[in-house]
């Protein structure tokens, strides 16, 4: 009994992995013999479209404030006060800091006391010269009257010159006193150090701070840097090719990764006339409104700046480009939208995923997906719209 019950199991293996042989062999008969012969590539296609196309050429640069410069004293002396820190805003005139003033204002009381020591003087000297006047007038009318001699009224008139001098000497000491008391009173205000610029803009903003209160300055060294950040410049460099398609008045626009979904306004306002020899590359400026204070100096930006527009330029997806031999080209689709054949292009301007088909003239549907399966004239399903479940496998 075990032994017809071994057989059975043994010829149903067998029948089992004959039929499997048989069905392989079958379906091999009735396979397609090769790619395009029997069932058409399932395809997604996409119309060719006549829309407005720019090209645009994307830089990369660096933020900087319009304007920059540095505060500094301009007599050494020790810092008394600071008044600002990094970020605070500040008005033009507006004192920023003041330095220790005692032997400044010790100076301004000096000169005064200068002053008035020669002014004293002054008025000595014009006592002497009256005097010496008058006894010249003596000497001249008694020599006029034969009763003094020639040499005492030479000797009078020496005098007269003598004192006329003094008091031009005590003349100019004043002049000198006075020179010197307002030199002593500019000092003093220097202890007093103001923001100031030329422009109209009304604020600027502290970027950075070099020293602390206490500290021992000398005439020249920076306290503070003050940058104007209601407008913002963006620096870029560009090549050779693009360097004569650059013209001021220009409009760019200006990403940042700090804001990646937003995009600023620019307007290139400046463009340098030479090329750097070890770079081959030119510095072309972008002005960017910034009142808002989004932006800040030393961020890296993106600057697309637009060098040609076409209004009626042949366009399709830039997924519908492939290459057949190495030769560029789409897969345009026939009226029926059962086969695709293959024509060589050549491109444009690349837009937003778009690109321009320059020649040849061309117009329908061209494949995007699935083209990889394709040669010169095969048969394809168009299958766009057509659920997951209903496409065929």
């Amino acid at each position: 009994m075990n032994k017809h019950i071994k057989w059975i199991i043994v010829a149903i293996i067998v029948v089992v992995f004959g039929w499997k042989i048989v069905s392989k062999i079958i379906s091999l008969k009735q396979a397609p013999a090769g790619r395009g012969a029997a069932r058409p590539v399932p395809v997604e296609v996409s119309p060719v479209v006549v829309k407005s196309m720019t090209r645009k050429v994307e830089f990369t640069g660096t933020l900087l404030p319009e304007s920059r410069f540095i505060v500094a004293p301009k007599v050494a002396g020790r810092l008394e006060k600071l008044l600002v820190n990094i970020g605070d805003f500040v008005k033009n005139g507006d004192t920023i800091a003041i330095l220790d003033n005692a032997e400044y204002a010790q100076q301004v009381v000096q000169s005064e006391a200068e002053l008035q020591v020669s002014r004293a003087g002054l008025v000595d000297s014009q006592s002497a010269m009256d005097t010496t006047r008058r006894e010249y007038e003596r000497a001249k009318n008694l020599h006029d009257q034969k009763i003094a001699s020639e040499a005492e009224l030479d000797e009078a008139v020496n005098r007269l010159n003598a004192a006329e001098a003094k008091y031009k000497i005590a003349e100019a000491q004043i002049r000198q006193k006075e020179a010197l008391l307002k030199a002593a009173e500019v000092r003093l205000s220097y202890t007093s150090i103001q923001a100031a610029w030329n422009e109209s803009d009304k604020a600027r903003v502290i970027a950075e701070r070099y020293v602390d209160e206490g500290a021992m300055l000398r005439a020249s060294d920076p306290i503070v840097a003050i940058v104007n950040m209601e407008t913002i410049t963006a620096v870029i460099n560009v090549i050779e090719r693009d360097f004569p398609l650059i013209r001021q008045g220009q409009k760019a626009i200006v990403t940042t990764d700090a804001f990646p979904n937003r995009e600023f306004e620019g307007v290139i306002v400046r463009r340098a006339p030479v090329l750097q020899e070890d770079t081959r590359q030119a510095r072309v400026e972008i002005e960017i409104s910034n009142s808002d204070h989004l932006l800040a100096a030393g961020m890296f930006v993106r600057c697309k700046i637009a060098f040609a527009e076409k209004a009626n330029a042949t366009a399709v997806p830039m997924a519908a480009l492939s290459k057949r031999e190495g030769v560029q080209g789409v897969f345009s689709v026939n009226r029926s939208g059962t086969v695709a054949e293959f024509v060589s292009v050549k491109t444009g301007i690349s837009e937003d995923g778009w690109v321009e088909v320059e020649s040849p003239e061309i117009s329908g549907e061209v494949v995007t997906i699935g083209q990889h399966l394709l040669e010169n004239n095969s048969k394809i399903l168009i299958i766009n719209g057509v659920s997951d479940a209903d496409k065929p496998i």
